[in-house]
């Protein structure tokens, strides 16, 4: 790309990211918390200045970029005037990464979506817990602790995903169907979980700067859309902020939630099959680096 085509991109992609984390950046800077639009801040590990630095992906030369503070971020390096990714150097550096998310990636896009949950992993974590105990305890229990507790023990918990199942309460963890685990993760997400689908962000920066800053950037968009009907659907009233509730408890509330987590689902599933062509993408790039290399030494 000429230095004008990647600054025009890279300002695109600022203006994006900024307008995503103004309000949590304020927020912050203030000392005030949201339970729902801070969470891809808080329980995510990438901060805002990272997400806003933007990446083309394996194999594109940034003309023009080589006297610039990019010429030195991790795992790029220098050709002549240019910047490109060293895909070689960061596949070495993080290849069980890659491999692991890879993994859960394709495990995950090749199956069918189960749409029975109805959220209640966010039911699971206050189980039995007064409403002082909770973790968002500056906002009310829509049904009051006994009520929760009570819509926990109709149904049958069947959550598949280990990183919400490790947060239940212990006495909701026997309730649950499956007994997830880190190691059996790629055995059993599966594409209607909404943790799975805000995970795709997490994948994402994992995975980055070898995935383009506009893929990251859908992952995020995704997750953040996830986690309003996450908490709407959760047992916290949130009414105040302005999320109207869906009432799980109810048939009407059942069918809302699972119509949201269907459409969820096929969007998640397109952004995995995008995640693991820029995988294919980095590996390719990478053995061309090295065939280059093999036939300039040999040549």
């Amino acid at each position: 790309m000429s230095r004008s085509e990647w600054e025009a991109a890279q300002a695109v992609h600022h203006a994006r990211v900024d307008a995503a984390t103004a309000a949590h950046l304020h927020r912050r800077a203030d000392g005030r918390r949201h339970p729902v639009e801070d969470f891809l801040f808080t329980y995510y590990s990438h901060r805002p200045a990272q997400l806003r630095r933007w990446h083309p992906g394996p194999g594109v030369l940034l003309e023009g970029a080589a006297g610039l503070p990019r010429a030195t971020w991790k795992h790029y390096r220098v050709e002549a005037d240019a910047v490109v990714l060293d895909a070689a150097a960061f596949l070495e550096a993080r290849s069980e990464s890659v491999e692991f998310a890879s993994t859960v990636v394709r495990a995950t896009l090749g199956r069918q979506a189960q749409l029975g949950c109805f959220g209640l992993h966010e039911w699971a974590m206050v189980y039995r817990l007064g409403e002082d105990e909770v973790r968002h305890n500056g906002w009310p229990l829509r049904l009051g602790s006994a009520g929760t507790d009570e819509v926990v023990e109709a149904h049958q918990i069947r959550c598949s995903h280990y990183d919400a199942f490790r947060f239940y309460t212990p006495p909701a963890r026997s309730l649950n169907l499956l007994q997830p685990t880190r190691q059996s993760q790629p055995d059993l997400e599966q594409p209607g979980c909404l943790h799975a689908g805000m995970d795709l962000y997490k994948w994402a920066y994992k995975l980055s700067p070898a995935v383009p800053s506009d893929l990251v950037m859908d992952c995020f968009d995704l997750a953040r859309e996830i986690r309003e009907l996450d908490m709407r659907a959760s047992p916290y009233d949130l009414s105040e902020l302005g999320y109207e509730p869906v009432p799980i408890e109810t048939p009407a509330g059942k069918a809302a939630y699972a119509a949201a987590q269907r459409g969820f689902a096929s969007r998640g599933q397109v952004l995995r099959e995008r995640l693991l062509a820029a995988v294919d993408a980095l590996h390719a790039h990478t053995g061309r680096r090295h065939a280059e290399a093999t036939s300039s030494r040999t040549g």
